[in-house]
């Protein structure tokens, strides 16, 4: 139904609860007219906003000009997910995790979702990533517990998918506010080199080419390999690594690379994989910043959701995504941030230019009961 629609209205969907508080006059849950937007880029953007804010949203010519006009599958299947459904395996369970990440926290009791599909592929990014990176952000602003977690039960590559992946969020009153503009200095590395269907010698290759790289500037490193067999290995054969820098003052910045789908390009080596996610590491480390590239539009919402008091995070470079999302915000909330450029200085070893990122939060409040 949803793939032959290339105009459709949505109504953000009701958090059962959770309330913007906004400007201090205003008690209001939505607001009557309608946003209205073309084409399909920044879907999840906007669904999720609307759903946050109470706004309607409409938008029109979805890939109008295309000769095959309308949603795809995967994103016919992410509006069904809102009302809880299968992942589509057009893209991964992190597409559609990475949402559930901004919503969780405000919806009325504590989320269990069991997600079906591939668990890895290299267009988003893999449950694994946001495991280290996406989790520990989340604890800084006070959402934390033993009821937050992400864990591959099974692990399903692309194309053909066949993974499964938990992911369990504890509710919270609101989000507390954030000072993070120390990142610090890296302290140890840590990965996960992994393999479905192919030989497990494959992981193994993986961390050695890694180290290969690492080595050179960090003795702490460790890096497993998860090799799972049968029903647990999913439906397609692969590889892949991903690998995380800690910081002194809790700072985690991921990369990570995955092989080719099967049928699908060129066959990559598991040696040039390692070596490549190490270099690309090592990328996001000179980027630097309090939080990595992946999760900077995760950051910035749960600042811009949070208590009415001032949150500054420092971001590395702001990703074309992350600049997209800053313009919703400003639609959806009226809310901008204050952008400040930071320097590196005489000091080459903090990395590039940075960014400081500083907003008063809404106040956005999850009214649904008393939260302990």
């Amino acid at each position: 139904m949803y793939r032959h629609l290339f105009s459709f209205a949505f109504v953000g969907l009701s958090l059962a609860g959770s309330r913007w508080l906004g400007p201090a006059r205003c008690r209001n849950t939505c607001v009557p007219h309608i946003m209205e937007f073309e084409g399909c880029s920044c879907f999840r953007q906007r669904l999720v906003l609307s759903t946050l804010s109470g706004k309607r949203v409409k938008i029109r010519n979805i890939r109008s000009k295309d000769d095959n006009p309308g949603l795809r599958d995967f994103e016919a299947s992410f509006i069904r997910l809102l009302d809880k459904h299968e992942c589509n395996i057009q893209r991964s369970v992190g597409y559609y995790l990475e949402a559930l990440l901004m919503l969780a926290p405000f919806m009325k009791t504590p989320l269990r979702a069991v997600l079906k599909g591939v668990t890895n592929d290299p267009t988003d990014p893999s449950v694994d990533l946001l495991k280290v990176t996406a989790i520990p952000l989340m604890k800084k602003f006070g959402i934390d517990g033993d009821g937050l977690e992400i864990k591959v039960l099974k692990r399903g590559m692309a194309p053909a998918g066949g993974g499964e992946v938990l992911f369990t969020c504890p509710v919270r009153r609101s989000m507390k506010p954030v000072h993070l503009t120390e990142p610090g200095k890296i302290k140890r590395i840590r990965g996960t080199a992994f393999s479905v269907r192919v030989s497990p010698q494959m992981a193994n290759r993986i961390v050695d080419s890694a180290r290969s790289i690492l080595n050179k500037f960090i003795p702490d490193i460790y890096i497993y390999t998860d090799h799972m067999k049968g029903a647990s290995s999913g439906k397609s054969p692969g590889f892949g690594l991903t690998l995380v820098a800690e910081t002194v003052n809790g700072t985690f910045l991921g990369a990570e690379v995955v092989s080719t789908p099967q049928g699908q390009g060129d066959p990559v080596l598991p040696e040039d994989l390692g070596r490549n996610c190490a270099k690309l590491l090592l990328e996001e480390v000179y980027r630097g910043g309090c939080v990595d590239s992946t999760n900077q539009s995760l950051a910035l919402l749960y600042m811009m959701l949070g208590q009415q008091d001032v949150s500054k995070t420092l971001l590395g470079p702001l990703s074309p995504y992350t600049v997209e999302f800053l313009r919703h915000i400003r639609d959806f909330f009226q809310i901008m941030f204050k952008i400040e450029q930071q320097k590196p200085g005489e000091d080459e070893r903090k990395g590039g230019e940075k960014v400081l990122m500083t907003c008063v939060g809404a106040g956005y409040s999850n009214i649904s009961k008393t939260i302990k």
